[in-house]
């Protein structure tokens, strides 16, 4: 059990480091399409997704954080059971944060794909 505690405080670790990432990415992201971009995407859906994703994101960041610093009675467990609660709560916080990354993932992809596919078109246009 030690070890598996401790291989999830690793993987929790890396989820809250990615969260702080994707925080700073978002706060990009969001940034570009306030500007001229939105205007030639003639489209404000996904700039006011990104300002969603940006909430949902610190939402998980905070909630990670928080169950980061219960895990440290895990030392204390004596029994199966006991053990078998934290585990179970990360595999929750695990699917949160597997699911989050999916719907984060898929968003960009639409972003970058609206804005490939406008200068695409631009570069047509101008060729």
């Amino acid at each position: 059990m030690d070890v598996t505690h401790k291989i999830n405080t690793i993987e929790l670790d890396n989820w809250i480091n990615h969260l702080e990432y994707i925080r700073k990415e978002l706060v990009n992201l969001i940034n570009l399409c306030s500007g001229d971009l939105n205007k030639k995407l003639d489209n404000d859906s996904v700039f006011v997704r990104f300002q969603k994703k940006k909430i949902e994101n610190e939402n998980l960041f905070n909630a990670l954080t928080k169950y980061a610093a219960s895990r440290t009675n895990i030392s204390e467990c004596e029994d199966t059971q006991c053990d078998m609660v934290y585990i179970t709560e990360h595999e929750s916080y695990r699917r949160s944060y597997l699911y989050h990354l999916d719907k984060y993932r898929r968003l960009k992809d639409e972003f970058f794909d609206k804005v490939q596919g406008k200068f695409t078109l631009l570069n047509l246009i101008g060729s």
